[in-house]
């Protein structure tokens, strides 16, 4: 297959490279670490789509990568950190030694690595801003952490933690090969890391002693995330083919799709170089060394334990599917293979278990452990080359500052109260995602211990949303209501809140509604009882949701009906507060409280009401209220009837339906909030009450369920960013314009006369 990008059309043709052992294998420039071609999308049984403008890839616009809020009220610059030492330098920067020299984390040591724009390759380009935004996303005992993101015309500069211990590599090199409890300690350590990597969607793709740091105690840190490949979960798989060869898997080689299956069989490689002190599989050339891994017999030395010998073959299958590891739940099998039996997996992520090896640390000289070669330098930030105007677009929204070192009073979260401190994946397998948001992203998890399913809403601290508010709604409210959803648990780390729910495993409810073509009258009227029963709920208890849009109500078990009926996503709910902070409960004294929250609770709750129209609309109906009629209407059009509250109830969909549930959407959609009923009176209104007596026969739709849901998320989107209108009305009408034309008149009379 003709990869796209791909410099060679044959794999194992290509530059001269010197394949050696020790030292010299670490010296490898970045062009030996090869990536042929960058699938963006996985694509099935076809070729992928040519493409031979490798300088496009520069105009990608990756500013929806970042992770930082954009509203950083404290902002890094490299003249905050003082240079110490060379740790390192390659062919388009240098990493140098660093110390913070102001703000909360004053006289920290960091580790700085300084990119030049202008010497950076397209690829190099787009490797180092996944970097960046992986890392910003990661929060990982066994991951290094990136504290700091910034630029200068000339330069990117990345502020990592400081690791005093070096790396695998060294170690290995001093020592040729480690014991069995050495490589079982390192290897389960990887594995964590590695599993929360895939948890994630992420597929690490450049594992090797070399990328693997030890702390101060002889904890691991896995560093360099430039080959990194994101939203590779499930059934996905990614093309590239990249890299270093030794510890590529034959998916890689082969260019057939690999998973995250394939950093496992680095990791057999990893495990085979640390126990014998040699590659598997390592020819003289490139050529032969991907030939071997291709079809090589590996014999194991003898000297292997039949558990070590047992967990190699298993990592070492060339059919990635037969491998152990592959899979949604592949870590799990790993981690209870009966070469780690003897670990005690929560108390190693907790770092609870003495490391085999303790690098020895010099108070005096830090750099104990690095190479001299780079150590003796002096260090300086020398001037770059400007960068061209492509490179500077690419790295827009590079900037980033770790929660952790933040010093932002303004933004200051509310404690979450009973929130475990330690790591949701202790407890917690992740899967797929099952829903997005503006600000969270929801994913299915599975219990490690009762393997029961759960959803983990995952809350970015960096985004505007506190979550605390939607925590401690649900710890109080959602064991006294059956229609909303359970917390379970919630988690907290320096940079998320994991919040665990009850698992809605019948989706959302309007996806139900348009694939059955429609509900009963009757069948439309239980499900708004429920739903103006526990927004009466809500209210009563002075919570107003502001979101409740149909993607927010779901069933809770797969046979659906009203009576498993969940509101879920409190992420933009209120609860009513007094002056002094304290919460407003249902009998609390209204002469007590300022007018304007009043105002606004009345009208928080009126939004909600007017959602339930919305959703009463389409559950009848089969259409949004304010959908465009007409392909291509501009979104001003739409707005302006939403203003207007213009909608019809005409057609051959509304003539089968009572008057009386027409009454209550008109109610429900009212223009003037004030005009609306309240939750309490939705549940008194005639055609809820009376619901038993309204007819059994299908409202049959003929909306697709995409465009349903299509005009309905428009229209709450809309909704939400149009200023609150009133209709407005001639100037001429206004009584300003009435007394100057009074005031006129006899003037008006006597120039006529003249």
């Amino acid at each position: 297959i003709q990869m796209p990008l791909a410099p060679f059309s044959d794999p194992f043709k290509g530059p001269p490279m010197e394949i050696k052992g020790g030292e010299d294998r670490r010296r490898r420039k970045d062009d030996e670490e090869i990536e042929k071609a960058e699938d963006a999308m996985a694509y099935n049984g076809s070729s992928p789509p040519e493409l031979t403008n490798l300088d496009s890839l520069a105009e990608i616009d990756f500013g929806q990568l970042c992770v930082g809020d954009g509203k950083l009220t404290e902002r890094a610059e490299a003249s905050q950190f003082e240079l110490l030492n060379v740790l390192g330098q390659g062919s388009f920067g240098k990493v140098f030694l660093v110390r913070k020299k102001d703000g909360k984390d004053d006289g920290t040591f960091y580790a700085m690595k300084v990119l030049k724009k202008a010497t950076l390759k397209v690829r190099d380009r787009v490797r180092t801003k996944m970097e960046r935004n992986i890392l910003a996303h990661i929060s990982h005992p066994f991951i290094v952490k990136l504290h700091y993101a910034f630029q200068t015309e000339g330069k990117l500069y990345l502020i990592l933690d400081f690791l005093r211990g070096g790396d695998l590599f060294t170690r290995l090199s001093k020592e040729v090969m480690f014991t069995e409890e050495d490589v079982k300690f390192y290897l389960a350590e990887l594995t964590l890391a590695l599993e929360h990597l895939h948890s994630l969607g992420i597929v690490y793709r450049d594992l090797k002693p070399e990328n693997i740091l030890l702390d101060s105690d002889g904890h691991i840190k896995l560093t360099d995330f430039g080959l990194s490949k994101e939203s590779v979960d499930g059934d996905n798989k990614t093309y590239s083919f990249c890299g270093t060869i030794e510890y590529m898997a034959p998916e890689v080689i082969n260019r057939k799709g690999h998973s995250n299956a394939a950093d496992f069989w680095s990791l057999g490689v990893l495990m085979f170089e640390m126990l014998t002190g040699h590659l598997p599989f390592s020819g003289s050339d490139r050529k032969e060394t991907m030939s071997l891994i291709l079809k090589a017999k590996l014999s194991m030395p003898p000297f292997l334990s039949s558990a070590a010998q047992s967990l190699l073959r298993a990592l070492f299958k060339r059919n990635a599917v037969n491998r152990l590891g592959y899979g949604t739940n592949g870590s799990v099998a790993l981690k209870k293979h009966q070469f780690f039996a003897s670990i005690h997996w929560h108390q190693l992520v907790a770092k609870q278990v003495a490391p085999p090896f303790q690098p020895a640390i010099n108070p005096v000289d830090a750099l104990l452990h690095f190479d001299p070669e780079f150590t003796r330098k002096t260090p300086k930030d020398s001037p770059a080359l400007p960068p061209s105007a492509a490179a500077h677009e690419l790295f827009r929204g590079f900037s980033f500052i770790s929660p952790t070192v933040r010093n932002n009073p303004d933004k200051t979260l509310r404690e979450i109260k009973g929130a475990k401190q330690y790591s949701f994946f202790d407890d917690y397998e992740m899967h797929e995602i099952i829903g997005k948001g503006v600000h969270s992203i929801v994913r299915r998890c599975v219990n490690r211990h009762s393997r029961d399913e759960h959803a983990v809403k995952m809350v970015s601290k960096n985004s505007d949303v506190d979550p605390s508010e939607e925590v401690d709604i649900l710890r109080r409210h959602s064991h006294l209501n059956p229609h909303i959803v359970s917390l379970v648990d919630c988690y907290e780390d320096s940079r998320t809140v994991y919040i665990v729910e009850e698992y809605c495993r019948g989706g959302e409810v309007l996806d139900r509604i348009v694939k059955k073509q429609g509900l009963s009258e009757r069948e439309a009227a239980d499900h708004m009882a429920v739903l103006s029963s526990s927004l009466y709920y809500l209210h009563c208890n002075q919570i107003a949701h502001r979101d409740l849009k149909p993607s927010n109500i779901m069933y809770g078990c797969k046979e659906g009906g009203p009576e498993s009926i969940r509101i879920v996503d409190f992420g933009f709910a209120k609860q009513s507060r007094a002056e002094n902070g304290m919460l407003m409960t249902p009998c609390y004294t209204a002469q007590y409280v300022a007018p304007e929250v009043l105002l606004r609770q009345g009208y928080d709750r009126s939004c909600d009401v007017w959602s339930l129209g919305v959703i009463l609309y389409a559950m009848l109906s089969g259409q949004a209220p304010f959908a465009s009629s007409q392909e291509g209407e501009e979104e001003a059009s739409v707005a302006r009837r939403l203003c207007e509250g213009a909608y019809s109830m005409d057609g051959p969909v509304w003539a089968k339906i009572s008057d009386q549930a027409k009454d209550l959407v008109r109610r429900l959609l009212h223009v003037d909030p004030h005009k609306r009923p309240t939750a309490r009176q939705i549940e008194l209104h005639p055609w809820i009450t009376e619901r038993r007596s309204l007819p059994e026969r299908e409202v049959l739709t003929t909306v697709a369920s995409p465009t349903v849901k299509k005009q309905i998320e428009d229209t709450y989107r809309m909704a939400t960013a149009i200023p609150k209108c009133a209709p407005l009305r001639s100037v001429n009408s206004s009584a300003l314009a009435q007394r100057r034309k009074a005031g006129l008149a006899p003037l008006s009379t006597q120039l006529s006369i003249c």
